[in-house]
């Protein structure tokens, strides 16, 4: 069940193959104090704002093309400075990632030792975004190609962030869409019966 009183928003979302820094991602390097702001100001709006509907939608497209083709500090503007990353269990439990990183410092640290693995490979493919007010659910897949081995890997993938400030404060990975959902008290049926 859905948690009483949490609007929920849910809608498709697909990212470009080909993308490259739009002019308000160069801005917001330029002025991240404004950007802040502006992800602030965002972050109080009701999920059924269509200003926040449009905002979150196009900032994750953003953000996802930004991380498909390894700009992490475009990707990386829409993390609050004390953000906490868990990445996927397997990552973990293969020894190529530890069970949590702090910051964005922190982050580069994960990135680095998953990309000595996956190499550019390594490509994010939303298919829908849930906005749970202070939480969003990213259910997507996951495509990479081994640098090493060779071996591919196509699999279901989900994230849950949570936000503060607009900003994302926490992000946990998931290898399935079941308990990403799970995860913010939905089932799939509660997922696709708001929509």
């Amino acid at each position: 069940m859905p948690q009483e009183n949490v609007e929920i928003v849910r809608k498709p979302l697909r990212v470009r193959e080909q993308s490259r820094r739009t002019l308000d991602q160069r801005l917001a390097l330029r002025f991240p104090r404004v950007a802040a702001m502006q992800a602030r100001l965002i972050g109080r709006l009701s999920p059924r704002s269509r200003l926040r509907q449009a905002a979150v939608w196009r900032g994750t497209r953003l953000a996802a093309e930004a991380f498909n083709r390894g700009d992490l500090d475009v990707y990386l503007l829409a993390f609050h400075p004390d953000c906490e990353w868990h990445p996927l269990p397997e990552f973990i439990e293969a020894g190529f990632a530890e069970p949590c990183y702090r910051g964005l410092a922190g982050f580069r640290v994960y990135w680095t030792a998953v990309s000595d693995v996956w190499g550019s490979e390594l490509n994010f493919q939303p298919v829908e975004l849930i906005d749970a007010g202070d939480r969003l659910v990213a259910l997507a897949s996951l495509h990479a190609h081994a640098q090493a081995s060779g071996v591919r890997l196509t699999r279901k993938y989900a994230q849950v962030v949570t936000l503060k400030d607009g900003l994302v404060i926490r992000q946990q990975e998931y290898p399935s869409h079941s308990e990403a959902l799970q995860a913010v008290g939905l089932s799939e049926q509660d997922a696709h019966a708001d929509s």
